[in-house]
């Protein structure tokens, strides 16, 4: 969520050793031409790949040696970058399940982010001191505008986050998850009931499908609005602006 690169130079010895077994039928003309100068090794990269070996054909009883095609070096693409806030929660959460169905841990390396698949692999850099990650997504958040992730407390404490608990930051994705593209938009969060009941009888007027999902951490009880499911990130993020010119702040979420 190591590299190498192929053996594309034949050795001279084994050139010379195809060309014995074929001397007796003809001459042997293949000539291996060796580079003025070998190109220096490839730095190693952050994560391993799968390098395919290069298949060797065995030499028939007779006849010229066949070509050996070295197989291709798969090299990993970098499939996005995303940057902006990011915050930190820790103790509040702690031994609560996370979106992903794992207990929280305030010590392990992960985050929690609205919209990447769960399972993805990510590399978070703080642009204030230069200082890197590399964290799993586990849950989702944050549900607060203007912020781009949440972290566990050992990352923050990696990356050396100030006393305000949160910075600048750039997220590469390093893997993947895999997750059907689905999507919702909450609304508000409320600590009173009430509050998150009269809002979703406002919304269900104007808007499809809109509930209530409650969640608790070890300080207290809240309340999320939280209106439709869609197939696409456009669509969603066309109702949260519709929500947002009702005097909301809502933020879209991958539904898991």
């Amino acid at each position: 969520m190591s590299y190498g690169p192929s053996h594309r130079i034949v050795p001279l010895r084994r050139a010379f050793a195809l060309c014995a077994l074929v001397v007796s039928a003809a001459t042997c003309t293949s000539t291996v031409r060796l580079p003025a100068q070998l190109p220096p090794p490839a730095p190693p990269l952050p994560l391993a790949s799968s390098v395919t070996s290069s298949a060797i054909t065995r030499l028939p009883a007779s006849g010229p040696a066949p070509a050996i095609t070295p197989a291709p070096v798969i090299v990993p693409a970098l499939i996005s970058e995303e940057t902006g806030t990011a915050t930190w929660y820790g103790r509040e959460y702690q031994g609560k399940k996370t979106a992903s169905g794992e207990i929280f841990d305030m010590n392990g390396l992960t985050a929690a982010h609205r919209t990447l698949p769960l399972g993805t692999l990510i590399r978070v850099t703080n642009l204030e001191n230069a200082k890197s990650v590399t964290v799993t997504i586990n849950d989702r958040g944050p549900f607060i505008r203007n912020t781009i992730l949440d972290l566990s407390y050992a990352a923050a404490r990696t990356l050396g986050f100030t006393a305000q608990g949160m910075a600048r930051v750039q997220v590469v994705i390093l893997e993947a998850g895999h997750e059907p593209d689905q999507y919702t938009v909450y609304a508000a969060t409320y600590t009173e009931e009430e509050n998150a009941r009269l809002l979703k009888f406002r919304l269900s007027k104007k808007f499809e499908v809109v509930s209530i999902v409650p969640f608790e951490t070890n300080v207290a009880r809240f309340y999320r609005v939280r209106v439709g499911s869609y197939a696409s990130l456009e669509r969603a993020d066309q109702v949260a602006a519709k929500l947002a010119r009702e005097g909301l702040e809502p933020v879209v979420m991958r539904k898991d």
